[in-house]
């Protein structure tokens, strides 16, 4: 399950808890939270996993397009060496192997600023999520030690009286 699913399920037990009479305490089942917080943490791996994989292919892309630019490079040095039998066809094959040559370090630039742009934004929607789900997280913990407002679980203020009661005993 999505993990800001798990954070909004996390919330709304908080805030929909009963309240102990007479005290700013909620009752909140111990089970449901350690459901919640057990599906927290198998959720979050995943995602990790999923940058991992992202990194790993930002990898391979630019392994591959390093093989690419040596193999150019190479066939275009094997190329200027053949055809070496006259000045001019030197010059002209040298020229052409600093074009493949460039080529080849151009598209491996762009491969390499895509996988790091690709990645970048992966892992900061990673961060905006781990950053909601810690957000959400202080909230809850907040909510638990503040307690609740004077008010019932329904939201309506408490009577007088019984608020009278709840200030001396708090």
């Amino acid at each position: 399950m999505d993990v800001l699913a798990l954070i909004d399920k996390l919330d709304d037990l908080i805030h929909n808890a009963r309240t102990v009479p007479f005290s700013d305490k909620v009752a909140i089942d111990r089970e449901e939270i350690y459901e919640l917080l057990d599906q927290m943490r198998s959720s979050v791996p995943e995602e990790i996993k999923q940058s991992r994989w992202i990194v790993k292919e930002r990898q391979e892309m630019l392994a591959e397009a390093k093989r690419e630019a040596d193999r150019l490079v190479a066939d275009a040095r094997e190329k200027a060496t053949h055809e070496a039998s006259e000045q001019e066809v030197v010059k002209l094959a040298d020229r052409e192997a600093a074009d493949i040559l460039e080529e080849a370090r151009q598209r491996e630039r762009e491969v390499r600023l895509g996988a790091e742009d690709y990645a970048d934004e992966v892992l900061s929607t990673l961060e905006l999520n781990l950053g909601k789900f810690l957000a959400a997280v202080q909230r809850g913990r907040e909510r638990l030690q503040r307690g609740p407002s004077p008010s019932d679980a329904t939201g309506e203020a408490i009577p007088q009286p019984i608020q009278r009661i709840v200030d001396h005993e708090g």
